[in-house]
C-alpha cells in the first residue's frame, strides 16, 4: 500500500487554474510572434506550418486583430 495522500481539493483546483494560466500566456505569445512574422512578410501558410495549424485557423485566429494592429495582409508571394 502506498502512504500518498489522495488529492485535496484545492490542489485540483491550482492545477487546473495553473493549466488556465499556461494557455492564456500560450495565446499571447502565440499572437506575438503571429503578428511578428507577417510583419517580416511571412505568409499564411507559413505560418499555420510553424504552429502545427491549418492556414484557415490562422488566418480565422489572427486576421482580424492583426488588419486592427494596421498589419498589411494584402497577397504575398513566396
Amino acid at each position: 500500500m502506498s502512504d500518498k495522500r489522495p488529492p485535496q481539493l484545492s490542489e485540483i483546483a491550482d492545477g487546473l487554474a495553473s493549466v488556465v494560466a499556461l494557455r492564456q500566456r500560450a495565446d499571447q505569445l502565440e499572437a506575438v510572434e503571429v503578428e511578428r512574422a507577417m510583419r517580416a512578410g511571412w505568409t499564411w501558410s507559413q505560418v499555420a506550418e510553424a504552429l502545427g495549424v491549418t492556414r484557415q485557423a490562422v488566418h480565422q485566429k489572427h486576421a482580424k486583430r492583426l488588419i486592427e494592429a494596421g498589419v498589411d495582409l494584402r497577397r504575398r508571394h513566396v
